[in-house]
């Protein structure tokens, strides 16, 4: 598998491209805004998109969705729990980001669930629900590569913020110690900022509990 990386929108959110290396089928993931930006990336290096899943429904994460959706004929996928979230994410961004933004959201073309596997061409992509910044976070697992989609779950010396009136820090808790369960050479890639690993993440949260 390959992962392409683009950071977009005014958050610079990470959108990802989980791609099949031999069919170049490929999986778009959290495509927060810039979606022509997107399109034009597709083409660049012959992806052949067959999906659209979100880690969670924030604004930051799923703006470029419709345009995607429709533009490209694609299926788009989030954990049910997210849907109320998603569906206020326009005016969530209009909010933080002082816009007046109204374009409509797709709706999903179908609800993830924990444990759900997804095919696309040789490759595969587990679902993990990792509820904590948001009831219906998740992050997608490749076993083969050993590679973690984390959303806003944990980042590079960072966790995803629980202070929202939906978030939870002991679900949080819970959702870190699931996925600290994977090998640690674990390739992580975080919603925002930069690579990390299983084993550095889980090194600094313990760091972090001790302190």
């Amino acid at each position: 598998m390959t992962v392409l990386n683009f950071p977009v929108g005014q958050l610079q959110a990470n959108c990802y491209f989980a791609v099949c290396e031999k069919s170049r089928k490929t999986i778009i993931i959290d495509p927060g805004g810039d979606a022509d930006f997107l399109i034009s990336q597709l083409k660049k290096h012959q992806c052949k998109p067959v999906m659209v899943i979100v880690t969670h429904g924030h604004f930051d994460h799923v703006l470029g969705v419709t345009d995607l959706k429709l533009c490209l004929n694609l299926p788009f996928y989030i954990h049910k729990d997210d849907l109320k979230i998603y569906q206020g994410a326009v005016k969530s961004s209009n909010y933080w980001l002082g816009q007046s933004a109204k374009m409509p959201l797709a709706k999903p073309d179908g609800f993830l669930t924990g444990g759900q596997i997804i095919n696309f061409g040789q490759e595969t992509l587990q679902v993990i629900h990792t509820p904590g910044h948001t009831p219906g976070g998740i992050c997608l697992y490749n076993q083969k590569a050993k590679a973690l989609f984390s959303g806003d779950t944990l980042f590079k010396n960072g966790i995803g913020r629980t202070d929202f009136s939906y978030g939870s820090s002991r679900q949080l808790r819970e959702s870190l110690e699931k996925i600290f369960k994977l090998p640690g050479e674990t390739k992580v890639y975080p919603g925002h900022g930069i690579q990390t690993t299983i084993e550095e993440e889980k090194a600094n949260w313990a760091n972090q509990l001790s302190s």
